[in-house]
């Protein structure tokens, strides 16, 4: 018999799974955080390869959306409704909060994965983040962000890290 319950600490999902064997109870434990960092490439059709650690919690669907510093934003079902939940929250009458709010949401699709693990991007996102032959997909805690190799080259650039270390102190965040 196996009973599995799912919840969130800190964006990280948590897969508990109890297992019993004869007459204990086991539990083991799976932290499904997105870290890493992968090099693909994407086809001609515009699909792409996700890797196998990240389809474990990503699941069978999921949803691309556009993001920040030109690449795109990959989010399970559980996590991307906690974004819309969050969109919504946002003030209809600030201009700002509309704006942002079509940005996520006019790119977002949602997407499935194949038998040979890929997903088609659609064109419209593929553009937006100029994904043509070599691209890389990092995991950063709760979403995934899927790159072009030279946009990530360009943004993966850590001379300043002591100056941004620096700036996270100040903002609580200590190593």
């Amino acid at each position: 018999m196996l009973k599995s319950l799912l919840f969130y600490w800190f964006s990280c999902k948590i897969v508990l799974e109890v297992v019993k064997s004869g007459a204990k109870w086991y539990r083991v434990v799976v932290i499904g955080m997105f870290m890493g960092e992968y090099n693909h490439t994407i086809d001609t059709k515009g699909r792409l390869i996700i890797p196998s650690k990240f389809r474990e919690v990503l699941g069978d669907d999921f949803v691309v959306t556009k993001g920040l510093d030109g690449c795109l934003f990959v989010y399970d079902n559980t996590e991307w409704s906690a974004f819309e939940e969050k969109l919504k929250a946002l003030p209809l009458m600030n201009k700002e909060s509309r704006k942002f709010v079509r940005f996520f949401l006019a790119g977002a699709a949602n997407v499935e994965v194949d038998k040979q693990g890929r997903i088609l991007i659609p064109s419209v996102l593929r553009e937006f983040a100029a994904l043509d032959k070599e691209v890389v997909l990092i995991g950063v805690g709760g979403r995934i962000e899927i790159w072009s190799k030279d946009r990530w080259e360009e943004a993966s650039e850590y001379d300043d890290m002591d100056d941004i270390a620096e700036h996270m102190s100040e903002l609580g965040l200590m190593i």
